[in-house]
C-alpha cells in the first residue's frame, strides 16, 4: 500500500473508499455533460467535499483528488502506481489508440525514448527556421476580407475570427513541419477529421450509426490512416526533415524503431495535440491581450527591440514578457483541463484509502485558481510569473499545463516555440481589440476554446 503525504493524511483515521458517501451519477457526469462550466462544478465539489471527492457511476469506482499534492502524487509516479493507458483508452482509444498518452510502463518509456529524437533542441531550431516564413505568409492576409467582406476566417462585418484563423495557421504549420506537405484540400479534410475525432472522444452514445459524433470520429481516423499510409513508403526511403520522416527513421540508443502502424498512430496523435492545444492557448492569449492592450504594447516593445521580423530559437528564450503572457494564459485557460489515471495499487490521500482499479481525476483548471498558491487568481496578472514573484514555483505541481512526470507533454517545447514565434510576428504587424464589455464564452472541455470563434478588430501597424 502506498501512502501520500498531505496535510490531512495521517491526521485523521483513514477511511476506506466504500465507507464514504458518494456523489450520485448525475453529479459525477455534470462536468462531462456541461463542459462550459467545468471549473465552477469542480470548485463546488472541492468546497463541498474537500481534498477527495468520491463519485458513483454504477459499479465503476471514480474519485477526484484536489490540490498540488494530489497532482504530484498522480503525475510524479516513479513507482508506477497509476495507469494512464486504461482510462484514456476508454475515452479516446477508438480514435487515438496507441498514442504516447495511451501507453504505460516500459512500453511508454520505450516509445518516448524513440520519439524524443524528433523533439531535441537542434531539431526544434530547424523546425523554427521552416515555421517562420509560414507564419508570415499565414498572418499577412488576416486583415483582408475580400470584396464582399466575408471569408472563412472573417465575420460578415469584417472582424477576424481569431480561433478559426489560428486553427488554420497551426494546421498549415503542422502539415508542413510534421508531414512535410503544404496546405490544400487534403489539409482542410485533415482539419475536419481532427475536429470530428476530438469531438468523438467526448461522445456519450458510442454506436456506429451514421451522423453520430462517435461515427464521425471513426471516419476521421480512417481518413487519416489512409492519408498517411499513402506517404509511408516515400517517407521510409527519404531523408526529409519533417517529423513523419524523422519518426520513420528514429532509433533509440538500444536500437528500437517504430513499425509503420506505430508511426501512423503517433503521427495522428501528435497532429491533433500540436495544433488543437496550440490553437487553444493562442486564442486565450489574443483574447487577454485585447482586454489588456497595455500588455500588447509590452510585447510589441520587446519584439521591436529584437530588430528582426523572424525570431530565432535563442531569441525566444530571452522574451521575458512574451513568456509571462504565455504562462498566464496557460494558467487561466489550461488547454487540457482534466488529467485522468487509474490506480494500480491501493493508495492513501487526504485521509482516504483508495483501492486499485479506481479512476482518479486531477484538474489543472482548479489547481491553477487555488488562492493558497496564487495571488488574486481570478485576475489577469502575467507578472506573477516574473523572476521576482515566481508564484508558479511555490509548489512543484501547482502549475501543470503540460502535465508532469513520465507523461510530461513531449511536445511542450515545440508548442512554446511555435506560440512565441507567432506572437512575435503578430504584435509587430497588428494591433487588435474587442468591444468594451465583451467576455469570451469558453468551452472548457475537452480542449479549451472560445464558443463564438473570438471575433476581433485588427489594425495593421505601418
Amino acid at each position: 500500500m502506498i501512502q501520500a503525504s498531505t496535510s490531512e493524511a495521517g491526521a485523521t483515521k483513514l477511511r476506506r473508499f466504500n465507507e464514504v458517501p458518494r456523489a450520485g451519477a448525475i453529479e459525477s457526469l455534470r462536468g462531462m455533460l456541461d463542459p462550459r462550466h467545468m471549473r465552477a462544478l469542480i470548485t463546488k465539489k472541492f468546497e463541498d467535499r474537500g481534498l477527495v471527492s468520491i463519485h458513483g457511476l454504477g459499479i465503476m469506482r471514480t474519485c477526484t483528488l484536489f490540490g498540488p499534492d494530489a497532482n504530484r502524487l498522480v503525475l510524479h509516479d516513479k513507482e508506477r502506481r497509476f495507469s494512464a493507458r486504461r482510462p484514456w483508452t476508454q475515452i479516446m482509444g477508438h480514435v487515438f489508440p496507441n498514442g504516447l498518452l495511451l501507453r504505460d510502463g516500459e512500453d511508454h518509456k520505450h516509445h518516448r525514448k524513440i520519439m524524443l529524437q524528433a523533439f531535441k533542441q537542434p531539431v526544434l531550431k530547424a523546425y523554427l527556421d521552416r515555421m517562420n516564413p509560414k507564419i508570415a505568409e499565414g498572418i499577412e492576409a488576416w486583415d483582408q476580407t475580400g470584396a464582399n467582406g466575408r471569408g472563412e476566417i472573417h465575420t460578415s462585418d469584417g472582424q477576424l475570427l481569431a480561433f478559426s484563423a489560428i486553427k488554420k495557421l497551426t494546421l498549415d504549420i503542422a502539415t508542413s513541419i510534421f508531414i512535410g506537405t503544404e496546405s490544400g484540400p487534403e489539409a482542410d479534410q485533415m482539419n475536419k477529421a481532427f475536429i470530428d475525432m476530438v469531438g468523438s472522444s467526448m461522445s456519450i452514445l458510442r454506436v456506429p450509426i451514421p451522423g453520430l459524433t462517435y461515427t464521425r470520429g471513426i471516419n476521421g481516423r480512417k481518413f487519416m490512416i489512409g492519408y498517411l499510409k499513402k506517404m509511408m513508403e516515400r517517407k521510409r526511403a527519404s531523408q526529409e526533415t519533417d517529423t513523419f520522416s524523422r519518426l520513420c527513421h528514429a532509433e533509440s540508443e538500444e536500437g528500437g524503431t517504430f513499425s509503420d502502424s506505430e508511426v501512423i498512430d503517433h503521427m495522428i496523435f501528435l497532429m491533433m495535440a500540436a495544433h488543437d492545444t496550440t490553437t487553444s492557448t493562442m486564442s486565450s492569449m489574443i483574447y487577454r491581450l485585447a482586454k489588456h492592450p497595455e500588455w500588447q504594447d509590452r510585447l510589441r516593445e520587446e519584439s521591436r527591440a529584437l530588430g528582426a521580423e523572424h525570431a530565432g530559437f535563442d531569441d525566444l528564450d530571452n522574451f521575458e514578457q512574451h513568456t509571462m503572457v504565455l504562462r498566464e494564459a496557460l494558467r487561466m485557460y489550461p488547454p487540457l483541463p482534466a488529467i485522468i489515471r487509474e490506480t494500480n495499487v491501493e493508495i492513501e490521500y487526504g485521509g482516504y484509502r483508495i483501492p486499485p482499479k479506481t479512476m482518479v481525476s486531477i484538474y489543472p483548471i482548479h489547481t491553477h485558481y487555488m488562492p493558497e498558491w496564487w495571488t488574486d487568481p481570478e485576475i489577469w496578472d502575467p507578472e506573477r510569473f516574473s523572476p521576482e514573484r515566481a508564484e508558479h514555483e511555490r509548489h512543484t505541481h501547482s502549475f501543470i499545463p503540460f502535465g508532469g512526470g513520465p507523461h510530461l507533454c513531449i511536445g511542450y517545447r515545440f508548442a512554446e516555440t511555435q506560440i512565441r514565434a507567432i506572437m512575435h510576428q503578430l504584435v509587430l504587424r497588428y494591433r487588435w481589440s474587442i468591444p468594451e464589455g465583451y467576455e469570451m464564452p469558453v468551452l472548457e472541455a475537452p480542449i479549451s476554446k472560445p464558443l463564438d470563434g473570438l471575433p476581433i478588430r485588427l489594425e495593421r501597424i505601418n
